[in-house]
């Protein structure tokens, strides 16, 4: 629990940064409108922040933890959310920057992106197969 505890704080914290850099970075340009910075911090409160707090209620009484799909989404969850983020962090300075970007490095930016979009995605299949598993047994068939 303590872990997920750590790592909720973690996305908190960071989502605040975000936040704050969205507002600073923006207003330091001169820009005026929605780019993928405005959803950063987003990401990392609800994705982040609030799906760990929630899972360490579930966590807290249950086999959850020792679960091998649960920390199947740990490790993927930890890695595709960062990476999905930091990819908005990319297009959205580039966007604020007025970067005009060549076709071919632009489908790369947005591919990466869905790449990290597909891993939450898994992540999260794993996670809803570890809560069936932990929370919804099979009833065990007498002989």
């Amino acid at each position: 629990m303590k872990k997920l505890l750590k790592t909720a704080a973690i996305y908190a914290f960071s989502a605040i940064a975000l936040g704050v850099f969205d507002r600073e970075f923006t207003k330091w340009n001169n820009f005026t409108g929605l780019t993928p910075l405005s959803y950063l911090h987003v990401h990392f409160f609800v994705l982040g922040m609030f799906l760990y707090l929630i899972l360490a209620l579930f966590a807290k009484d249950s086999g959850l933890k020792e679960n091998k799909q649960f920390k199947i989404f740990f490790i993927i969850h930890n890695i595709a959310l960062p990476w999905t983020v930091v990819m908005m962090l990319v297009r959205g300075i580039l966007m604020v920057e007025q970067v005009t970007l060549a076709k071919g490095i632009d489908t790369l930016l947005s591919t990466f992106s869905g790449l990290g979009h597909l891993g939450i995605t898994v992540g999260l299949v794993f996670l809803f197969i570890a809560l069936f598993k932990v929370f919804c047994p099979k009833a065990e068939k007498k002989a």
